[in-house]
């Protein structure tokens, strides 16, 4: 997988953690480069971690769906493409609500939004089995990536509000179908 595909897998998948970095910004009194960096390390560390366990499962059992790992491939990254792109035009109130305005960097806070924003990356990790990509270079990537958005994302929160998360959700969801097609079209159509 080329660098430029990578990155802009990359891009796609932290577009949640971006969205959920913009209320946290939006809750803080002051979105100080320390806190950002926490919300950073939080979505980036478990941007990173969740393909490698993607990845990890996928190999288990990539060699039975071999001649159709395209497909998969495809049809994971549609999928999740189209949830974020339908994610992106629901009521933004609901997801700042959740970071309410006790500490909303705590771990008791943060733990489950990781977690939930780095779903998708699991299943990414999934279709990077199929695909033989070197996962260790593509979670670094990832992770890297995830950080600085949701640092960016922190601040933009802080500086301009909710405007730009269904912005970013539904530029997410259009690149992760879009490079799940570019996949399908690779293996299909220019094999």
């Amino acid at each position: 997988m080329d660098f430029l595909t990578l990155l802009l897998i990359a891009v796609g998948l932290s577009m949640d953690a971006f969205s959920v970095a913009i209320c946290k910004g939006l809750v803080m009194p002051k979105a100080t480069i320390g806190k950002c960096s926490i919300v950073g390390l939080w979505f980036g560390g478990f941007q990173a971690l969740m393909p490698i366990v993607g990845y990890f499962i996928g190999t288990s059992f990539s060699h039975t769906i071999e001649s159709v790992d395209h497909w998969v491939a495809f049809a994971l990254l549609a999928l999740i493409g189209a949830n974020m792109i339908k994610e992106s035009f629901e009521k933004v109130e609901m997801e700042c609500e959740c970071c309410g305005n006790s500490n909303p960097i705590s771990a008791r806070k943060m733990f489950p939004m990781a977690v939930a924003t780095s779903i998708d990356a699991l299943a990414v990790g999934v279709s990077f089995a199929f695909l033989n990509v070197d996962i260790w270079g593509a979670a670094t990537s990832i992770g890297i990536t995830t950080f600085a958005l949701s640092v960016v994302g922190v601040k933009i929160g802080g500086v301009f509000g909710a405007r730009y998360k269904s912005k970013a959700e539904l530029a997410g969801g259009v690149i992760l179908i879009l490079i799940g097609l570019k996949i399908l079209l690779e293996h299909t159509v220019f094999a």
